[in-house]
């Protein structure tokens, strides 16, 4: 008679979980209310825009239709509104609110007529907005600088040439024109208007403009402090009880002898064999990105050239960062979808039958949404198609067409099908709380929280919109992801034998306690500016300084952990086969701390924010923390598989010592010889002269700023010709000299990957 499999006890105490869940639980609490602020208190939208004599200067459905031609042409990835989008064009906020504001100045007496100054503050401050009736009221000044402004952005899209960086003739209807011109109005209302009772614009008095009395509030500096104290002492508290108490307990392994298995002796399961496949095309869409990315770069080098190419007429500066930032989370996806398929027999000790078959029934979808989401988005930028399901979605991050967005979800959906059906049997037999479990619920956030993309409508509120645009940016990427990725590193070390699986969950709990106490709150720091009311300014900043203080814990914790692998490596009468993979988790430690850390620290702040939102410091932190992190781990995790899946002889420690140091040197080349440099000299011209000044293309292709884009061209050879090419070799290996498959179909051996000798704390799963 089948008797139920009897369940493993949890590892850990109680007070782990409950510790995780209750910090979980107040973080989306406080989400929520969050969420529901943003619905009552956000800068609205008039129904109608009229002058003092009632003449209509343009409707909400001017507004909304505006944003759809900002968002399918692409213009996200060109400029940006609210601070929000790409950085060679300009952010439209602060360009509208400049030029209505000299055009209204100069209407009323001129610069040098105080009268005429005081009263252009006044008009622009004056919030006359009637809730009742969904009326905006413009002053004549003020409809006069909308028409003439909407003559100015007509002029601008529809110029015939390139000398923008964008596609000549980019839009020509002057309907849509007109309509782009509203909704950058709106914007521009938006960040001047006084809220109803208070004393700062719905945008908390972004941008920086004296022309209309915008300058730093009260709560952008106190906030700020408090965010200060926040890192510094909770910094001082986590290092004092990591000091007194050994949490964690890494010197658990150090009396006992790790023998590492040779690669030739571990026997592979048919689907860990198809991952080869994955880790190909995780290379190719690799190269495509920082091909594209070196392109985007040189804009600023040369802005309607390219080596005597003028690139923007097929390749304008839109499309080739929409792909470039598409790519960027799709090859990184490849991997981690490709590294859940790999380790997951060996979490379950076996596999299904036919288990390949739907890895590769996954591969061929995900290369459909690849490629049809990059097709889509070449269409409606070149205006071959209007359609948001099939052509460009247009949200920075979620450029993707909606039918794609949606069968990507459904893929990941499909990935964690296939998870469950390695990991059901193993299961049933482990406690919900173990790190079995713990692996498949890192895997179905995964798609969960990518699907919450969804919410952010192209036709609705562009506050709220960008509010779950950043759930993906921020909760997805940065929590979510940064968890799955926690979960996996941790099980490669317990299978490695490094670690116990009681010392691994341990870091898992602490991983979701401490992230999730800065992170899940710390979405809103990305909103500052963006039309929401001041708490999310006030929590956002505080809780995002939170998140600094994990990283430095993982990176002071990771030393310990590599004095204990070089001591088990030491004591290893068997050769370490994955040097170089460890190596690229330890430059993720690194970038974290670096590019996620301090960089991400630096730009949070509210004050500092304040002026360089939208400049090449928020690119610096970008990269660095997107390639440095999960760039480098997504390397890390192929190195680790291809270990495996090529065969000895075939196998180059030269490739992967070269493409180690090479995408490691050449992404600190590009972060301090080109991304920070300018991001400084960005933020000293904001401070100095405006913010208006510090995105405009005149001071973006200046000789200065010239000499530091051609400073970085070494750094992105290297990084290409000696990190990515390398990589693509040994990712070419992996499928044309794969490793014999197994003959035997019982279960997967195990050990996997090492022999331990003396008695562990617990099993090896």
């Amino acid at each position: 008679m089948d008797t139920e499999p009897q369940r493993r006890g949890f590892l850990l105490s109680k007070g782990w979980v409950q510790a995780a869940l209750l910090v979980m639980l107040f973080g989306f609490f406080v989400l929520g209310l969050l969420a529901y602020s943003a619905y009552t208190d956000s800068a609205p939208i008039p129904q109608r825009t009229v002058t003092p004599e009632g003449r209509l200067v343009f409707t909400q459905e001017d507004i909304l239709a505006g944003q759809g031609v900002f968002l399918r042409n692409g213009l996200m990835q060109y400029g940006s509104v609210f601070g929000h989008g790409a950085y060679l064009g300009p952010d439209y906020t602060a360009d509208y609110l400049r030029r209505s504001a000299l055009f209204v100045r100069e209407r009323l007496g001129g610069e040098e007529d105080a009268a005429a100054s005081a009263r252009t503050v006044k008009d622009f401050q004056e919030n006359r907005y009637e809730p009742s009736t969904g009326t905006l009221v413009f002053t004549r000044e003020q409809a006069d600088a909308f028409e003439h402004l909407a003559a100015h952005y007509h002029a601008t899209f529809s110029a015939p040439s390139t000398a923008q960086g964008l596609r000549p003739g980019a839009i020509t209807d002057p309907q849509e024109t007109r309509q782009l011109t509203a909704f950058f109005a709106w914007t521009a209302w938006a960040a001047s208007a006084r809220r109803p009772g208070l004393d700062y614009s719905y945008t908390n008095n972004w941008p920086p403009e004296p022309r209309v009395g915008n300058g730093p509030t009260g709560a952008m500096v106190v906030w700020s402090v408090l965010s200060l104290i926040a890192l510094l002492g909770g910094i001082g508290l986590l290092l004092a009880a990591f000091g007194r108490w050994n949490f964690l307990g890494w010197h658990d392994r150090e009396q006992q002898t790790v023998s590492f298995r040779r690669p030739g002796e571990v026997t592979l399961t048919p689907s860990q064999r198809a991952c080869a496949w994955f880790f190909l095309v995780m290379a190719v869409l690799f190269l495509l990105q920082v091909l594209l990315g070196g392109a985007t770069q040189h804009y600023r080098a040369e802005l309607a050239d390219f080596f005597g190419l003028n690139l923007a007429a097929l390749l304008p500066f839109n499309l080739a960062r929409t792909w470039h930032v598409q790519l960027s989370i799709l090859w990184v996806a490849t991997s981690f979808l490709a590294a859940g398929i790999f380790l997951a027999p060996m979490v379950a000790g076996h596999e299904p039958r036919g288990q390949h078959w739907l890895a590769y029934g996954l591969l061929a979808a995900l290369a459909v949404v690849v490629f049809g989401s990059l097709a889509g988005e070449f269409a409606g930028i070149h205006g071959w198609t209007s359609s948001v399901w099939f052509g460009n979605q247009g949200f920075e991050y979620l450029d993707l067409g909606r039918f794609w967005q949606v069968l990507l979800s459904l893929g990941l959906l499909f990935w964690v099908g296939l998870l469950f059906r390695v990991l059901r049997r193993r299961l049933r037999t482990e406690h919900p709380g173990n790190m079995p479990w713990m692996f498949f619920y890192a895997a179905l956030a995964i798609p969960a929280f990518y699907a919450v993309g969804l919410l952010a409508r192209p036709d609705s509120h562009f506050t709220l919109t960008d509010f779950w645009r950043f759930w993906v940016v921020h909760l997805w990427v940065e929590d979510f992801l940064e968890l799955f990725t926690t979960l996996m590193v941790a099980y490669i070390f317990v299978l490695l034998g490094v670690v116990s699986e009681r010392v691994a969950l341990r870091v898992i709990y602490l991983d979701i306690i401490l992230y999730s106490a800065g992170g899940v709150i710390g979405t809103m720091h990305h909103l500052y500016f963006s039309g929401t009311p001041v708490e999310h300014m006030a929590l956002g900043a505080f809780f995002s300084a939170a998140e600094v203080i994990p990283l430095t814990f993982l990176t002071v914790e990771a030393w310990s952990f590599l004095r204990l692998g070089r001591e088990q490596e030491a004591k290893s009468r068997t050769p370490f086969p994955h040097r170089w993979s460890i190596l690229f988790l330890v430059s993720v430690g690194f970038w974290n701390f670096l590019g996620a850390g301090i960089f991400g620290f630096l730009i949070n702040l509210p004050i500092v924010s304040y002026y360089e939102i939208g400049t090449a410091l928020t690119a610096n932190h970008g990269h660095a923390a997107m390639m440095g992190v999960y760039g480098m781990l997504a390397v890390a995790l192929a190195l680790f598989a291809l270990r495996y899946l090529v065969p000895e002889e075939r196998w180059s420690e030269r490739a992967a010592k070269l493409s180690f140091w090479s995408l490691n040197l050449g992404l600190a080349w590009m972060v301090f010889a080109n991304l920070f440099p300018l991001g400084v000299l960005q933020l000293h011209e904001a401070v100095t002269h405006g913010y208006y000044e510090a995105r405009q293309l005149d001071f973006l292709t200046s000789d200065r700023v010239e000499l530091l884009e051609w400073m970085r061209l070494p750094g992105d050879a290297v990084f290409i010709v000696g990190g990515v090419l390398p990589l693509l070799l040994l990712c070419w290996r992996g499928v044309r000299h794969r490793v014999p498959a197994a003959e035997h179909t019982g279960p997967v051996p195990a050990p996997l990957f090492t022999r331990v000798e003396g008695v562990p704390e617990q099993p090896q799963p």
